[in-house]
């Protein structure tokens, strides 16, 4: 696998590169500005791109905002970011398909980290479960994200991070059927009927949250 980093800081850039080395992954370019991150996947057309989110000149949404632009030049293209903030702006927009979103800080185990690395370079949706949860407490009063129960919204977090029904039910401490009549439950509060073309999972974190 080939990754560009873009992280304004010199020395996260090399500590990330080396241990993504030590995985397998090879960095083919590593650079400090949002600009740079567009340049670089222009020229490289890796198979991921690591972004932080605050970056030169302003050191605000930079990096959000640059792999916004590369998403628009290559619909799809894998981008993990990795990041200490929730920039609420642009993070709904961003987060779907091929796409984590994961907090520097939170991040414990480097074998989950580098499992989540491939996840979304095939295609797969990794969010720390504290970014859906900021960004759902965005929703308006009143919406259908409000008729769901506690219990239903902790489902939605996990599945959101990328959880299968079995690490739910293991990390909740219930049984599988249990999670399977959450997540039928989520699915119909959200009006996610069936549909061979949707990753209704993604859509039940993402198709109520406000811009």
């Amino acid at each position: 696998m080939r990754v560009v980093i873009a992280e304004d800081s010199v020395l996260l850039r090399e500590g990330l590169a080396r241990l993504l080395g030590d995985g397998d992954i090879v960095t083919v370019a590593s650079v400090g500005d949002g600009p740079g991150l567009v340049a670089a996947v222009e020229e490289h057309v890796p198979d991921l791109a690591i972004v932080d989110v605050r970056m030169p000149p302003s050191h605000t949404d930079e990096g959000l905002r640059a792999a916004l632009r590369v998403r628009a030049a290559r619909p799809g293209f894998p981008i993990l970011v990795l990041s200490q903030y929730v920039e609420e702006r642009y993070a709904a927009e961003l987060i779907g398909p091929g796409v984590g979103y994961l907090l520097k800080e939170r991040i414990s185990d480097v074998t989950e980290f580098l499992a989540a690395v491939r996840q979304v370079a095939a295609g797969g949706t990794v969010i720390d479960p504290e970014v859906v949860l900021q960004l759902l407490g965005r929703q308006r009063k009143g919406t259908p994200m409000d008729t769901l129960s506690p219990r239903e919204r902790e489902v939605l977090a996990l599945m959101a991070e990328g959880r299968s029904n079995a690490a739910i039910a293991a990390r909740l401490v219930v049984t599988d059927g249990a999670v399977e009549k959450h997540i039928s439950a989520i699915f119909s509060k959200l009006g996610l009927g069936p549909a061979p073309d949707d990753h209704r999972r993604v859509l039940a974190v993402l198709a109520y949250l406000e811009r």
